[in-house]
């Protein structure tokens, strides 16, 4: 609807599964994806591509979904994907995993640290906007962070 709304016309919009092993087909497509996964969640770890498992090991979603965009993105392709905090302060292997993956193998560009209440009433979890760039061979010298006190509105559940 809301490409509609912006006057794209023809949209491809595809309702499905990106996750699942029946799309590990999609690979190095784009140059630019925007994203707000569903986060907090699992998946049936059956039903997960193994090319993402072989970069994560993991059922989270909002893990997975970073993992995902590296592997649509082509190489010098960027992402801005919004994310629980969990991804940035986690302490798991595979929190640890992805940070390290987007530091060391691609070039993490900033971080907006957004605070707890910006998606409420859907959800109350502290989140940040990750900004990369898939580059397969690092590049990460520096790393801008924004820390953002509020959106101009209320952080309750009145919004």
């Amino acid at each position: 609807m809301n490409l509609m709304l912006h006057g794209i016309e023809d949209p491809k919009i595809e309702a499905r599964d990106s996750l699942s092993e029946d799309h590990a087909g999609v690979t190095e497509s784009f140059t630019l994806v925007l994203a707000n996964p569903p986060f907090k969640g699992s998946v049936e770890k059956s039903t997960i591509a193994k090319d993402l498992t072989k970069i994560i090991s993991t059922t989270k979603t909002e893990l997975l979904f970073v993992a995902l965009l590296l592997r649509l993105l082509k190489i010098g392709g960027r992402a801005a994907v919004i994310v629980p905090d969990g991804v940035l302060f986690g302490s798991s292997t595979a929190h640890k995993k992805i940070r390290e993956i987007l530091v060391e193998q691609h070039k993490l560009d900033g971080v907006i640290s957004m605070p707890s209440g910006v998606f409420k009433p859907y959800a109350g979890v502290s989140t940040a906007v990750l900004m990369f760039t898939r580059t397969g061979v690092g590049g990460t010298d520096s790393v801008w962070f924004y820390d953002m006190d509020a959106d101009g509105l209320s952080l309750d559940d009145k919004r």
